[in-house]
């Protein structure tokens, strides 16, 4: 086992020293969404009535006739066939955590035996995977197969070009044959329509022009990076996308020097590479930094509609993990690849914006404007209050609970920040005035917050790094997002509670107005109200902190630790109500989700418990128990030179040491099969994922730690894994 892994560092040299591609002198705007079927190219080869159809379905959510749907289909066609694509694919995201696609060529045969390449209509609208062989919940029997794929106009349609070839990806929703939502986008567009409604009606209080609410996100991409010929060397790595076991190495990320540091030139070559993969397909990548963690990374794109947004996010973790084979590298995307450094998130960035060119959650240089940007931020905060659990739930998963709550990381209890001036706005509005508002007072608090809102805002207010929803001078960011994740997910959940807190505002207002108080004054009540009822969820200071743990408790606030508990809100009947009320979950489908991540949970904890099981037992024990062997023949052999014990107590006493740390490994991991056993016979997934969090992982600690005390004591020679100091530390 040795040589396997210094073979694998012996590898690493041989890797460092390939360059893969130059791109000095490429201007991005010259093949900016070369790959992508938008714009000008959409007019180039889509008749205008064609295009006025797709164009009408994307701004107004009109259905594509057939006879439309067939011009636009000849039309994608000729584009890709003149790209080099022979086949074509529905590119949709099931409830795997990763994407698929099925591909159909463009060859056929006429019934005289002609051959010939055709793409109608209803090709491209609808396509039949077989949904039972995806997380389906319940919903779909192992003999019920069909499923459909639909086509979302609103995601413009790409070539993804490999060097095996080119397809034309078209992206779509999935759905069981009965109609229910297998995937993430399904529901995001749905949650997109409903809070688009519910943001139209507030903002026409203030302008009646607004027709349209998009909702906008920007999302931060953190990643490892490692060498792939240590990565394959390591079988944790290899099957659960993390290192089980593995000391610290003595540098780490204390010194601080990694984050923003140089990046390494073999890394830079990476960036550039998925770079310009992503911007063929039209993914706007901004930024690209070292993270805090030795071998951590980050990109982030401009912002972008949310569901063009979410897409790009899961095409482009496709280019990373495609672009880093041909570097020999392995892009780790799991929340804690690493004990002992920084986990990595995907920041959510999200925000509101009008047809009329507001963002919503940017404070205006006029009072009028103030105060719409004031009912939409307080309407926020209150939505983040009341149902904060579906907001935990939404991100929760197994390996997001390593990361949540590590002080360094935002934690599990869900909270917002506002910053010191908001706050004091927020207050001004809540304490000034009491009893009813007048139009004295009206006049002056509309004064007074546009006095009180600079209109940079972002300047005058710190960013805190430890909330898990902060705002952040014109948007909200939901850090707690883990970086493995669909963006849909809490997309879909946010837009959602967003709605359903805009829609009950509308009604507290509009009942006010009818009892004869003024608009303005009427919107200033209900927003006071708001921000009293939701005052417990805002938090200034320190949420890594344990003081912030026990006032969070004082305050009513969920800390819900782990997967199964956090999960345990999408069976509420108030949750079911509301999701199926809002037309974006039906019951059924609301359970079936809940099943679905459950038994995720329970699946990749039983993978993790195996893969610790066989390391230990395979890898780990016989290196130690062989280097034990050695140790005692040298004993042996100093007690017959005749040598004195303190000649060899040193070795004794070691040896002593690593045998009660293999009884201890070896205690732990027969505890722990007989705990795995007990849980596979369980028929309630949710009591199997409990068995599985509070019986089985807890194991896994445990026997890291012995595992970690014996690399420090094997003779590294004989160690049969790749250490933590050979992986962190790209060159």
């Amino acid at each position: 086992m040795s040589a396997n892994r210094f073979t694998s560092i012996d590898e690493v040299h041989m890797h460092s020293e390939k360059t893969i591609h130059d791109y000095s002198g490429k201007k991005i705007t010259d093949f900016f969404a070369c790959n992508v079927f938008n714009g000008n190219k959409v007019r180039e080869y889509v008749s205008d009535e064609g295009y006025k159809s797709w164009q009408n379905s994307v701004k107004a959510g009109n259905k594509i006739d057939r006879k439309m749907a067939d011009q636009i289909a000849s039309g994608m066609k000729a584009w890709a066939m003149k790209n080099n694509a022979t086949h074509y694919s529905h590119w949709f995201q099931p409830l795997t955590g990763t994407t698929a696609e099925k591909h159909d060529s463009f060859f056929t045969l006429k019934g005289d035996g002609t051959p010939l390449e055709t793409f109608d209509g209803d090709a491209l609208i609808q396509q039949e995977p077989d949904a039972s062989s995806f997380p389906n919940g319940g919903i779909r029997a192992t003999f019920e197969a069909r499923g459909y794929t639909a086509w979302d106009p609103a995601s413009p349609p790409f070539i993804m070009e490999t060097a095996q070839g080119k397809t034309l990806c078209i992206p779509t929703i999935f759905v069981a044959y009965s109609g229910e939502s297998l995937d993430y986008k399904a529901p995001l567009l749905k949650s997109i329509a409903v809070l688009d409604k519910a943001a139209v009606d507030v903002c026409n209080y203030f302008d009646k022009n607004v027709s349209k609410v998009s909702v906008t996100l920007g999302w931060e991409q953190e990643y490892f990076l490692i060498d792939e010929a240590l990565a394959d060397a390591r079988p944790d790595i290899v099957q659960c996308g993390r290192a089980l076991i593995g000391h610290a190495p003595a540098k780490g990320q204390q010194l601080e020097d990694h984050y923003f540091g140089a990046i390494p030139e073999r890394v830079f070559a990476y960036m550039q590479d998925f770079e310009q993969e992503a911007y063929k397909l039209g993914i706007p990548l901004r930024t690209r930094h070292n993270e805090v963690a030795p071998g951590q990374f980050e990109c982030a794109p401009i912002f972008e509609e949310v569901n063009v947004a979410v897409d790009h996010n899961s095409l482009l973790m496709d280019v990373m993990n495609r672009v880093a084979k041909r570097h020999k590298l392995k892009v780790l995307f799991h929340e804690k690849p690493f004990a002992g450094v920084n986990g990595s998130g995907k920041h959510n960035n999200w925000s509101l914006s009008t047809d009329t060119g507001i963002n919503l959650l940017a404070p205006g240089k006029t009072p009028r404007t103030n105060l719409l940007f004031l009912t939409f931020f307080i309407n926020v905060i209150k939505a983040v209050h009341d149902h904060a659990d579906l907001l935990r739930a939404a991100i929760a998963s197994e390996g997001n609970d390593y990361r949540l709550g590590a002080n360094e990381a935002p934690p599990a209890i869900i909270s917002v920040f506002i910053g010191k001036y908001l706050t004091e706005v927020l207050s001004e509005i809540k304490e000034r005035v009491s009893g009813n508002f007048t139009e004295q007072d009206e006049v002056i608090l509309k004064m007074d917050i546009h006095k009180h809102i600079p209109e940079l805002l972002m300047d005058n207010t710190d960013r805190n790094r430890t909330s898990p929803f902060a705002f952040t001078g014109n948007k909200f960011e939901f850090r707690a997002v883990g970086s493995s994740a669909n963006c849909g997910s809490p997309m879909s959940t946010l837009n959602t509670i967003m709605a359903k807190t805009l829609i009950e505002f509308k009604k507290e207002v509009d009942a006010k107005i009818s009892s004869g108080e003024k608009k303005e004054i009427a919107i200033l009540q209900v927003l006071r109200s708001y921000i009293k009822d939701s005052q417990n969820i805002c938090f200034e200071g320190d949420n890594y902190s344990e003081e912030w743990a026990q006032e969070a408790k004082k305050r009513g606030l969920s800390n819900f630790k782990t997967t199964p508990e956090a999960l345990d809100v999408l069976t509420k009947p108030e949750t079911l109500k509301m999701f199926s009320e809002m037309g974006i979950y039906s019951e059924r489908e609301l359970h079936a989700r809940h099943e679905i991540v459950l038994e995720e949970y329970v699946k990749r904890v039983q993978i993790e418990a195996r893969v610790l099981g066989y390391l230990t037992t395979n890898h780990i024990l016989p290196a130690a128990v062989e280097y034990q062997n050695s140790l005692i023949k040298n004993v042996k052999g100093l007690k017959e030179l005749g040598l004195g014990e303190k000649t060899y107590a040193a070795q004794l006493n070691l040896v002593k040491v690593i045998s009660g740390h293999i009884q201890e490994i070896n205690d732990n991991v027969e505890a722990m099969i007989e705990e795995r056993k007990k849980a596979n016979k369980m028929d309630d997934m949710r009591k199997k994922a409990d068995a599985y969090c509070t019986k089985i992982k807890v194991r896994f600690d445990k026997i890291r730690y012995h595992v970690d005390k014996l690399e420090l004591f094997v003779d590294d020679k004989i160690w049969p894994m790749p250490k933590y100091r050979e992986m962190l530390f790209l060159k």
